[in-house]
């Protein structure tokens, strides 16, 4: 939906929630910044508008295939039929290292069946086709798209939902990389009184505690009196987050369901970001791996008593709710996420104690790790000892591949201030084994067990 279009339609029905205006700008059908081409411009790289991990160095792919493989033989090796599931893949960088990766473990990679994309965008999913199964055909079926890798020949699935993915047979690893901070949130402010439309921004003073307070959404309106684009501020923002005079629906239910958001809303002026979809996620991923007869809408049931994993890899604080957290980024700048929609990449730091609240609360059988930050996680596999293995291969006279190695792989575990390996952090979602174990990566030592 272009800016005019979205700006027309606001005023038509009202201030909108934040979350409906960043899956109009991200995923619209026509206009959405995933969702088309955008005129033969890549999103990701050095000629897009950011880049991951996956991007910098094969490394980063190439471990976390690694740890698919432990967290399998962690299990016991005792699963015969396992599908590796990403959820937005980007442009199958990942993937691609992955599978790579797994085929020099001939025992996991016999018992990987399957690959399933969970990819919306039709832009993607042929960018993603293209690297992972480039000279194989691409056929419709009743689940979405299948072909088959370059890889082993695994069969590559796409759907547009993970609830199109079968939960059984088969046992689902599932990798998460700078998926959820796309994901649409609401922001609540907690109030003292009834307000009236004010510009929705937090207080910089302390919080006071408060006996009676309510919590009020803030909606996204247009900047302008008039259905223009043109009439932007001039940091380019078309929109801006107001208070809603009155509760919505959302206001009355979302900041109830967790004792973290309950206990900021006595006081004044506390901002907190909740994400329902993220949520949504961590409880399919947590079904899915702590089996117990959960069922899924197709009726199957997920294999039990619980096996698999789920990796996710993110950014955002530890243990503290985000707030103030959507950004727009264009060509690898800061812009303003109210300009320009459908041409400016929104994100948001994740929450992942929400998302551990939502995998608990979902399954009893699984167990949360993390979230830990990247850097530790990736040494922890060993990223220093394979960049020397790759460094090592590479001719002696080859002095700028050597440095690029170098070079990628200590950006990925740079702790500086924004460094990757310090900002973007793991969590796992594995079966609960009573505390047994932990995972690599998480304490736990490549053969799932914890040092000595």
């Amino acid at each position: 939906m272009a800016s005019d279009d979205l700006i027309r339609w606001v005023k038509t029905t009202g201030p909108i929630p934040l979350a409906y205006y960043m899956r109009q700008c991200l995923t619209s059908p026509d206009t959405g910044y995933y969702m088309t081409a955008r005129s033969g411009r890549d999103p990701f790289g050095p000629r897009g508008d950011f880049i991951t991990s996956p991007e910098v160095s094969q490394i980063f792919g190439e471990l976390i295939g690694i740890w698919f493989v432990a967290e399998w033989m962690s299990q016991g090796s005792s699963r015969q039929d396992v599908q590796l599931i990403e959820v937005g893949p980007g442009r199958g960088t990942l993937m691609d290292d992955i599978l790579r990766t797994i085929r020099h473990y001939p025992a996991f990679a016999t018992v990987v069946k399957s690959v399933r994309l969970v990819e919306a965008s039709p832009a993607l999913r042929a960018v993603q086709k293209e690297r992972l199964c480039p000279d194989a055909p691409l056929h419709e079926t009743a689940e979405g798209f299948t072909s088959v890798s370059k890889y082993l020949n695994f069969p590559v699935t796409w759907t547009e939902e993970i609830r199109h993915v079968p939960t059984a047979p088969a046992t689902s690893f599932i990798v998460a990389h700078e998926f959820f901070d796309a994901l649409p949130i609401h922001v609540f402010q907690s109030i003292s009184s009834p307000s009236p439309w004010t510009n929705g921004k937090s207080s910089s003073a302390a919080p006071a505690p408060l006996t009676k307070s309510s919590w009020r959404e803030l909606l996204v309106s247009p900047t302008s009196s008039t259905s223009n684009a043109k009439d932007a501020q001039p940091d380019g923002s078309e929109f801006q987050l107001r208070l809603a005079p009155t509760s919505t629906a959302h206001s009355l239910l979302l900041p109830e369901l967790s004792e973290r958001y309950r206990a900021l809303k006595a006081r004044v002026g506390s901002t907190i970001e909740i994400s329902p979809e993220a949520q949504a996620y961590a409880e399919e991923f947590a079904r899915r791996i702590g089996g117990g007869g959960h069922q899924a809408e197709d009726g199957q049931t997920a294999a039990g008593p619980g096996a698999g994993a789920a990796l996710i890899i993110d950014y955002g604080p530890s243990s503290t709710i985000p707030i103030n957290s959507l950004r727009g980024v264009r060509a690898h700048r800061r812009v303003s996420p109210f300009s320009s929609p459908g041409q400016v990449d929104l994100s948001v730091d994740v929450d992942f104690q929400a998302l551990a609240e939502a995998a608990l609360r979902a399954s009893p059988s699984v167990e949360v790790h993390g979230p830990v930050e990247q850097a530790s996680f990736l040494r922890a596999l060993g990223v220093g000892e394979r960049a020397e293995q790759l460094a090592n291969r590479l001719p002696a006279a080859d002095g700028a591949g050597r440095k690029a190695v170098e070079t990628g792989w200590r950006r990925l575990v740079d702790r500086g201030v924004g460094g990757m390996g310090r900002i973007y952090k793991a969590m796992a979602i594995v079966p609960e084994v009573g505390g047994r174990r932990r995972p690599v990566g998480f304490g736990g030592d490549l053969a799932g067990t914890p040092p000595s």
